[in-house]
């Protein structure tokens, strides 16, 4: 939790031992904190030049830690104040981006990122500046730009901004598709499903876009374009794939969800989860494969379903599925 103010794990640790012991020599402090003596005094030194820990006056050996209310205070004031200054020097910057930006050159408008860490570090600045939205087209091929990263996207769903993305049907079938897919839609993301995707994809706030240059095998290079006519090509094309493709259900609340949804009569958690992967394509067999079931359950459960709607057909109960909302198309 202290990382914030430049203290690392074994600092934070040490400092919350000093704070609850309230004096400790270093053979002690080790002991409690599971690390070697050498690592502990490291530990404290750089407490101390951080104004968190001191050396005992009365006895040799020990270490005291800093009042919390007055040592953390300074820290975090320092920290602010460098906050704000990088603030003020990023509003700079982005002023002066935008003057020599007004009539902006053509080469200026795309730029063509290399190498895996070069294009994994551009798409994460990407997503991470986003302000209210993103936009994504996921296949199940690997390469450096991705629709998904929880860890990016819970820090994004904090800050307010909203994720759409749809997904090509093979991703369903990846060791952790559906469980990405599932945290996903815990964070309300709006997810949909379809055949295939023509490209990965990802657009921020409607300025920004990423698409990979080069295919499988090939070394890692992405395209990053501004805002042009390119870019609003883009984002059409994402527009109507979004249109075509299938929402995504799925169980993502954990048992609670589960009851309250087995409460109403209707469907229940697992009969949406078949149902809305069936309606995007896969198989009984990978759809049993996928949620852990037998081949026979989810067949029993389709025909449950197909019951429930009073409908014969496979081709009915995709119809009367939408009709009766235990799937939408918005």
């Amino acid at each position: 939790m202290l990382g914030a103010i430049g203290l690392d794990e074994a600092q934070e640790s040490a400092y919350r031992v000093l704070v609850a012991v309230g004096a400790a020599e270093v053979p002690d402090l080790a002991h409690r904190l599971a690390l070697p003596e050498a690592d502990t005094e490291r530990a404290l030194r750089r407490l101390e030049r951080q104004g968190l820990a001191a050396r005992s006056s009365t006895r040799t050996g020990r270490w005291v830690a800093a009042p919390p209310g007055v040592a953390l205070g300074a820290l975090l004031t320092r920290q602010r104040h460098e906050l704000e200054q990088a603030e003020l020097t990023a509003a700079l910057l982005a002023q002066e981006y935008r003057v020599e930006a007004d009539k902006p050159a053509v080469h200026d408008l795309v730029e063509v990122v290399t190498g895996a860490d070069a294009v994994a570090h551009r798409f994460n600045q990407l997503r991470l500046g986003a302000a209210e939205e993103v936009c994504a087209l996921v296949t199940g091929r690997p390469n450096g730009v991705s629709g998904t990263d929880n860890e990016a996207e819970e820090r994004a769903a904090s800050r307010g901004v909203m994720y759409r993305v749809v997904v090509e049907r093979e991703v369903l079938t990846l060791p952790a598709g559906i469980v990405e897919l599932s945290i996903a839609l815990g964070r309300d993301e709006q997810v949909r499903v379809v055949d295939t995707v023509p490209t990965k994809l990802v657009v921020a706030d409607r300025s920004t876009a990423m698409v990979p240059l080069t295919g499988r095998g090939a070394d890692p290079a992405a395209l990053v374009v501004h805002a042009s006519g390119l870019l609003e090509s883009l984002m059409g094309l994402f527009e109507a794939v979004w249109r075509e493709a299938r929402p995504l259900r799925l169980r993502a609340g954990g048992a609670g969800a589960a009851m309250a949804e087995e409460a109403v009569p209707g469907p229940d958690a697992v009969d949406l989860q078949v149902l809305s992967l069936l309606l995007a394509g896969m198989t009984d067999a990978s759809v049993a494969k996928q949620l852990e079931l037998g081949l026979r359950t989810v067949q029993r459960r389709v025909k449950g379903l197909m019951e429930l709607a009073g409908v014969t057909t496979r081709l009915q109960l995709g119809w009367h599925a939408y009709e009766r909302g235990w799937v939408a198309r918005d």
